[in-house]
């Protein structure tokens, strides 16, 4: 690590300021140069521990950048992790204050709950398919605090990988019903398709990001508990919305999800 403590402990409360406050800033690599991997997650940890502080419940986790194209692209060779927060969550079919977030997106992810505890380093994808208690369908906001949506990996990481909103749909699968390689998801936005994509979207397999997440916590001495709540990562493009707009996804075998902007 690069930082010193109470830099990082500074840099935690600009951020999470920017997010509970709805204004954007520069990404913290500019004044930040030298921060490093494990600087950007530290940053983050402490964002959750401030939100534990205050009472809030950490509801799952989550990966991002989670195709090979886009991680070729960013020259990194897994996914970032991120988590969510209780009051993230709002009610499908229900209302997301849009004057809440900077510039929100939304994409579509499919997502799994444990039954039993997964831990790296060696987590494959067997292991999480023997650990996945159910899949669920659902749609993520997210509203990077950054102007202009522009950050790089380390910034994101920093900012909790642009975590705001999530949806959950009322369905849910066993894994031995669905391949979710093949799962089709349509987009809608105001009744217009606007994404449409596969399951294997997400590294071949979402799975596959479960795992590098099991990997990634193992390395820092974490774990995945049984009874966790994961999103795997978009597997549509993150696709802009503004107030008025109704989102509908609809998951091949998993059902749909939709809300409204006000």
């Amino acid at each position: 690590m690069n930082l010193d403590n109470a830099t990082i402990l500074k840099l935690a409360e600009h951020l999470e300021n920017a997010e509970l406050q709805a204004h954007d800033v520069t990404k913290i690599t500019n004044d930040y140069p030298d921060m490093d991997w494990d600087d950007a997650y530290a940053i983050q940890d402490e964002i959750r521990r401030r939100k534990e502080a205050r009472g809030n419940k950490i509801a799952g986790l989550k990966c991002g950048l989670t195709s090979f194209a886009k991680m070729k692209q960013m020259g990194v060779e897994v996914p970032v992790f991120g988590f969510v927060a209780d009051y993230m969550a709002r009610p499908d079919g229900g209302d997301i204050k849009h004057a809440e977030m900077i510039h929100p997106k939304v994409e579509a992810e499919i997502c799994i709950v444990t039954k039993a505890p997964l831990k790296g380093p060696g987590c494959h994808v067997a292991a999480v398919m023997a650990a996945t208690d159910f899949v669920v369908p659902a749609v993520e906001v997210i509203d990077s605090r950054y102007r202009d949506f522009k950050f790089d990996l380390k910034s994101v990481i920093a900012d909790n990988t642009s975590s705001s909103r999530f949806v959950i749909g009322g369905n849910m699968r066993k894994l031995d019903e669905l391949d979710l390689r093949t799962l089709g998801v349509v987009l809608e936005i105001n009744g217009e398709i606007r994404s449409m994509a596969a399951g294997a979207a997400v590294l071949g397999n979402p799975l596959a990001a479960v795992a590098m997440l099991a990997n990634h916590l193992g390395a820092r001495g974490q774990e995945i508990p049984a009874g966790t709540f994961i999103m795997t990562g978009g597997v549509t493009e993150a696709i802009t919305v503004n107030p008025g707009d109704n989102v509908n996804v609809r998951f091949q075998d998993l059902g749909s999800v939709s809300m409204r902007f006000v």
